[in-house]
């Protein structure tokens, strides 16, 4: 038995004091509450936390954001002059200037979480999530969240243009805590962006909780690209339900942080489903990045694909742990589980732990991983072209990571994660000058 940490408690006054909260959110915060304080933060003594205990938090402490100041030059850098819908939040609170609420294709409604829950709670309450799920620090965004974005599209409708959520960061010792919603009905199709950024100097807490759900036919592309200070902690969970002969594409990329922590769980629940799991990270200094994936193939005839590649640098240390679980009865199951890890010094540290846990006869699955160094022969080969050390360096690098980023298949999503690791490499512009 634990208890809540003291910081906490303007948190949960807070959210008691948010207008027009039902009360099955207020019930649903109390149990939420009452089960962190119960579990605490994850150690490694949990299995799906053996590579990244979060018992270094019991040592932080952190505030209520106080103002949005410094926000603007983020929002316009992010954007910049790229075309889209936005939805914009400035220290956990929806920023409306910064958005595009009105004005979007027919069929597609975007809103702030906060405003639907004043306004029509009834659309949430069946999709908010329970007590039960996840780890604790989704217990605790269960428990706090107050705001995020909320976007649907409507039966058979095609969205053109990307949907960015931007989540931006500027007090530097605070926390916030964002739950955002994203619904595809039958036959939709939509790109979906999520940015979360920060000032240099925040130090703070990130929690993300995302909720997605695609119905039978719809199709959605997924982009995560956490690039936050590297003084702070990011924690994000991604849980989506598939109905039958849906398409999930996640491609998360986390080039931020002190220490990151991205779980990403998908549900088949109809026959013919499909996900591909698809990420990239970059670690230096001291940071720890970690992505933990589950998988479950509750029906037959469903595939799904994992790539997941990591570039340790320093004194970095990245984790990967994927687990597809493939149930009685889940016959024609397709799955592949890949993970590549490159380290660039001695003291780089790689953990991969690639799991199948199979219940059914007549499928097909395959896992692996890799834990490498650059190769010396392509070394050779690319100073004998002219490259000095440092520019063959950093085409090798690129190359590695260019195999995720080639699954992106929107052309301008695809540039903007790709500017994300050449701005990591010394040499990056000179690369992306050339490519």
């Amino acid at each position: 038995m634990t208890s809540l940490p003291t910081w906490v408690n303007p948190f949960v006054a807070k959210a008691a004091e948010q207008t027009g909260t039902p009360g099955w959110l207020s019930e649903l915060r109390q149990q939420a509450l009452a089960r962190f304080a119960a579990e605490g933060w994850p150690t490694s003594r949990l299995e799906a936390w053996r590579h990244t205990s979060l018992a270094i938090m019991e040592q932080k402490s952190y505030e209520l954001a106080q103002s949005t100041a410094a926000a603007d030059a983020l929002v316009r850098a992010c954007k910049n002059e790229e075309d889209g819908y936005w939805l914009t939040f400035v220290n956990g609170q929806f920023d409306a200037d910064a958005s595009t609420v009105m004005g979007t294709e027919s069929g597609l409604r975007l809103a702030s979480v906060a405003q639907l829950l004043r306004d029509e709670s009834d659309t949430l309450e069946a999709i908010y999530g329970n007590v039960d799920m996840g780890s604790s620090p989704e217990a605790l965004n269960l428990a706090l969240a107050q705001d995020g974005a909320y976007v649907r599209v409507a039966q058979g409708v095609q969205i053109t243009k990307p949907i960015h959520l931007v989540y931006i960061n500027t007090d530097t010792q605070s926390a916030t805590f964002t739950r955002s919603f994203i619904a595809l009905e039958a036959g939709a199709h939509a790109t979906v962006v999520e940015h979360y950024l920060s000032t240099d100097d925040y130090a703070g807490l990130t929690n993300s909780v995302t909720r997605i759900w695609t119905d039978r036919d719809a199709n959605l592309t997924h982009l995560k690209l956490q690039n936050q200070s590297e003084k702070s902690v990011h924690l994000a969970a991604v849980d989506a339900d598939q109905e039958q002969a849906s398409h999930y594409e996640s491609h998360s990329l986390s080039f931020g942080a002190q220490l990151a922590r991205t779980g990403i769980e998908t549900h088949f629940k109809g026959q013919q489903c499909h996900a591909l799991l698809n990420g990239l990270y970059y670690v230096n200094d001291r940071r720890h990045v970690d992505h933990f994936t589950q998988i479950h193939h509750e029906q037959p005839n469903c595939t799904s694909h994992e790539y997941y590649r990591g570039v340790m640098a320093d004194r970095g240390r990245g984790v990967f742990s994927g687990r597809i679980i493939v149930y009685e009865g889940a016959d024609g199951t397709d799955a592949i589980q890949r993970s590549d890890s490159l380290l660039l010094s001695k003291l780089a540290r790689a953990d991969t732990k690639p799991e199948l846990e199979i219940y059914a006869d007549d499928v097909k699955c395959a896992h692996g991983a890799t834990v490498g160094q650059l190769d010396k022969d392509s070394m050779f080969y690319l100073r004998s072209r002219g490259l000095s050390h440092e520019e063959a360096y950093d085409v090798l690098i690129y190359a590695f990571a260019a195999q995720v980023l080639e699954r992106i298949q929107s052309e301008s999503l695809r540039q903007r994660a790709t500017k994300g690791i050449q701005n990591l490499l010394p040499g990056g512009k000179k690369i992306g000058e050339q490519i």
